[in-house]
């Protein structure tokens, strides 16, 4: 366990997403006055701890802390209600209500998609949640299954939103600098992808591709990577598919238009959910079938969506100015100067102390050298260094040691000794000619030497003829440009040469000779084949079937 602040206590992960995990959590005391719900001793409540990367950017610390107020006071019986912040030295994180149930992409790899009409008022139940939120002036941005918890009240399935205000919070100046976008591919706006201002039509586009998938069980546009999802985010249009009914496939079509403009409302999108539900059943009466099919004239926009700060150096509501701003600015007004300091001021031309650069030490005022090159650049250039060295030309098959026959070695002279152990030897045994000895020759006196210098003479060995020159290499053999060796292929070609020439001998033979009218009556040579073939065979199945019908005991 590991505490979290002084009122809550880490017990288990529940989940990791892309901003943080999700823990159980429990309550150790009542929370205070800054907290949107005091809570209980023991309660038990979900925690999320933002990353590490996020806790430690300083713009998103005080985004955090000016985003506490709009947090906790979003509220709605669809989305998880978000009951405190804490911030703890490089620790971030929400504490919300715990919900006992699967999420909504859990739930369809378990079960499949849902029906039209459940899909419709399940839609409609997250539209609320968004419109809600919408009003407040916060945008999710990460709108998908995952982020759609279910929980069971009544026997029902509850969906509600969870993640409000994450996006928001992780899109701070340090982490878009590089240009990425907040968000999933499969479900990220056209608009998000191209970095264009956001609205809160992102959310509705959005709830077009949950419920294009809650219909189908899968998103309308994916691929094998981020770029590629995003390409077909921009520009393909989603498929029908043949189970969707047109009303409700005029609401998808509408939530995933690439212009925002023409996507409708949160809540003008609740509204035409829940008049398809009505009239694409299986007891609609027909005035609500006639208003199912007129569904397109509830899909009107927003007249004033709620815009997304953009990043970085987004302007906050806390840095508007004042209302009589306007009437004080002047665009033609001189600059203002900033007034000077230090013991010359107000005389004319005194310098600003502030103004002046300090003295350049001695020995410092040669010029700037070039920097030194970045480390990846350094072992880049040593790879392609080492590359350079390694070269693959052509080897001389002479030259190569795994080819080259190994030349015979003169044979080695016997170990010379050192000079103060040398003993004169008689001089029948200093040259020996190269005849062979006389068999019946005596044999050498036996020598003896002083204690003092006796030392370990090697066996007499015979005397080897005189080396020979060494061979002059020869030509390297020609080998084929298929250096590739095929077991058994010598064989084999000699096998089909043997056969087709037994072929052609006997076409010859049996065009040339009148054998072909004593044995075949005019028959040709394959005719012949083909016949000599087919009486082999059915004389070889009659004795196999002969054979087997034979009794056990003959």
């Amino acid at each position: 366990m590991r505490p979290v602040g002084s009122k809550y206590l880490l017990e288990e992960p529940l989940g990791r997403g892309a901003t943080g995990t999700v823990w159980r959590a429990r309550q150790r005391e009542t929370a205070g006055a800054e907290a949107a719900v005091a809570g209980q001793p023991g309660e038990t409540v979900a925690i999320k701890v933002l990353k590490e990367e996020l806790a430690n950017d300083p713009d998103v610390v005080m985004r955090f802390l000016r985003e506490r107020s709009v947090l906790l006071r979003l509220t709605h019986p669809n989305i998880v209600r978000t009951r405190d912040l804490v911030v703890e030295g490089d620790l971030l994180a929400l504490v919300m209500d715990l919900v006992d149930g699967p999420d909504l992409h859990r739930y369809l790899r378990e079960n499949g998609p849902l029906t039209p009409v459940a899909a419709a008022l399940l839609t409609a139940q997250i539209a609320d949640a968004l419109a809600a939120s919408h009003a407040d002036g916060v945008v999710h941005r990460d709108l998908k299954p995952a982020n759609v918890l279910l929980a069971e009240r009544d026997g029902r399935m509850h969906p509600m939103l969870t993640d409000f205000g994450i996006a928001r919070l992780a899109d701070s100046p340090g982490l878009t600098r590089t240009h990425e976008f907040v968000g999933t591919p499969a479900y990220v706006a056209p608009e998000s992808a191209e970095g264009r201002p956001q609205t809160s039509a992102v959310d509705i586009y959005g709830a077009g591709i949950l419920l294009y998938e809650l219909v189908t069980g899968r998103p309308p546009f994916g691929g094998g990577t981020a770029l590629e999802v995003l390409h077909r985010h921009l520009s393909e249009e989603p498929r029908r598919p043949s189970t969707v009914p047109d009303p409700l496939w005029t609401v998808i079509e509408r939530c995933l238009s690439k212009d925002p403009d023409r996507r409708p409302s949160a809540e003008n999108l609740a509204r035409a959910l829940r008049t398809v539900a009505a009239g694409i059943g299986v007891h609609s009466t027909p005035a609500q079938i006639e208003a199912a099919d007129g569904v397109g004239a509830l899909l009107a926009p927003d007249p004033s969506p709620a815009a997304v700060p953009e990043a970085p150096g987004a302007a906050d509501p806390t840095q508007v100015l004042p209302g009589n701003a306007a009437a004080q600015y002047d665009p033609a007004a001189p600059t203002s100067v900033m007034p000077t300091s230090g013991p010359g001021r107000g005389a004319p031309g005194a310098a600003d102390p502030t103004a002046v650069m300090p003295p350049v030490p001695p020995g410092q005022d040669s010029p700037p050298q070039p920097q030194e090159p970045h480390p990846w650049q350094t072992q880049l250039r040593a790879a392609r260094d080492r590359n350079e060295q390694t070269q693959v030309q052509y080897l001389d098959p002479s030259q190569d040691p795994l080819r080259r026959r190994p030349q015979r070695q003169a044979p080695q002279q016997p170990p010379q000794y050192p000079p103060q152990h040398q003993q004169p030897r008689p001089p029948q045994h200093q040259q020996r000619p190269p005849q062979r000895p006389q068999p019946y020759a005596p044999p050498p006196p036996q020598q003896y030497y002083p204690p003092q210098h006796q030392q370990p003479h090697p066996p007499r060995q015979p005397q080897q003829p005189a080396p020979r020159p060494p061979r002059e290499p020869r030509q390297p053999r020609q080998r084929s440009a298929n250096p590739m060796r095929i077991p058994g292929l010598g064989c084999l070609k000699g096998c089909l040469f043997t056969i087709v020439l037994f072929i052609v001998a006997g076409w010859l033979i049996w065009e040339l000779t009148p054998l072909q009218d004593w044995v075949a009556q005019g028959k040709s040579y394959w005719q012949a084949i083909g016949d000599a073939v087919s009486t082999v065979s059915t004389w070889v199945s009659e004795l196999s079937g002969s054979t087997g019908n034979t009794p056990a005991g003959q």
